[in-house]
C-alpha cells in the first residue's frame, strides 16, 4: 500500500512583519466558514488577514468572533474570500469590517517543530442526580509550539523573533508543510524563551517556544 504521509523536509515558519492596505468588509456570512464581501480587494488563496471592527456578535462573540483574530483566506472570488476554520453559525452580522493582510518573513535554519500541545478546559457540572461524574467542555487551548533553529545572527526573521521575545508582543505566524491541503497553519503568539545551546564540535543552535494565544487555523 502506498503510504500517504506527509514529508516534513520543506516546513517553513513566518512571522509577521507588518501589513498590506486594510480590506473594507461590507457583508460577512454567518456561516462554517464565513464568507466576507469585500468588493474589488486584492487577497489571493493563501494571505493571512487580520480581522478587526465588525458590528454585531459576528466580530464580538467571545467563542467564535472574529475581531482581533487572523485567519488564512480561501475560495477567492472578485468579490468575496472565505475564512478558513472558522464557523459562525447563529451569530449575527450587523455592519463594518475589515481585513488587514499580514505581511510575513521566513524565520531560516529551522530544524524541527512540536507542538499545538494544549486541552481544552473542563467544568465539573456533577450533581446529586448524577450516576458518575459529568463534565462541559471549556474553551479550546491551542497551547504552544517549540522549534530548535541553528542560530544565525544576521538573519531577518530571527532578528525579528528575538525582538519579539524582547517586547513580549504577540505576533502573527504562519507555518506551512507541504502536503498540498490543509498545509497553512495561521496562529497569534507571544514568544516565552530564547534559549541557545554550543558545544565543542557543534552548531549553535537555539530553541525557542511560542505561546499560543486564541485559534489556530488550517487551510
Amino acid at each position: 500500500m502506498t503510504t500517504a504521509a506527509i514529508k516534513a523536509q520543506g516546513t517553513t515558519l513566518e512571522i509577521s512583519s507588518g501589513s498590506g492596505g486594510a480590506e473594507t468588509l461590507t457583508a460577512v456570512t454567518a456561516t462554517a466558514p464565513a464568507i466576507c464581501t469585500s468588493n474589488g480587494h486584492a487577497l489571493v488563496n493563501g494571505d493571512v488577514v487580520a480581522i478587526a471592527g465588525i458590528v454585531g456578535t459576528l466580530g464580538t462573540d467571545a467563542t467564535n468572533g472574529l475581531n482581533g483574530h487572523s485567519y488564512v483566506v480561501t475560495d477567492v472570488t472578485t468579490n468575496t474570500f472565505a475564512l478558513a476554520g472558522t464557523n459562525c453559525l447563529t451569530l449575527t452580522y450587523t455592519s463594518d469590517g475589515t481585513a488587514t493582510p499580514v505581511a510575513y518573513t521566513l524565520v531560516k535554519e529551522c530544524k524541527s517543530f512540536a507542538g499545538f500541545d494544549g486541552e481544552s478546559g473542563e467544568t465539573d457540572v456533577t450533581s446529586l442526580d448524577s450516576a458518575a461524574k459529568e463534565f462541559l467542555a471549556g474553551l479550546r487551548d491551542y497551547g504552544g509550539i517549540s522549534f530548535e533553529m541553528n542560530w544565525l545572527g544576521d538573519d531577518t526573521g530571527q532578528i525579528a523573533l528575538r525582538a519579539a521575545a524582547d517586547s513580549g508582543a504577540a505576533k502573527n505566524w504562519k507555518l506551512t508543510l507541504i502536503s498540498g491541503t490543509n498545509d497553512v497553519a495561521a496562529f497569534t503568539g507571544f514568544v516565552k524563551s530564547v534559549p541557545i545551546s554550543w558545544a565543542v564540535d557543534a552548531a549553535v543552535t537555539g530553541s525557542f517556544r511560542i505561546r499560543i494565544t486564541g485559534v489556530v487555523t488550517w487551510s
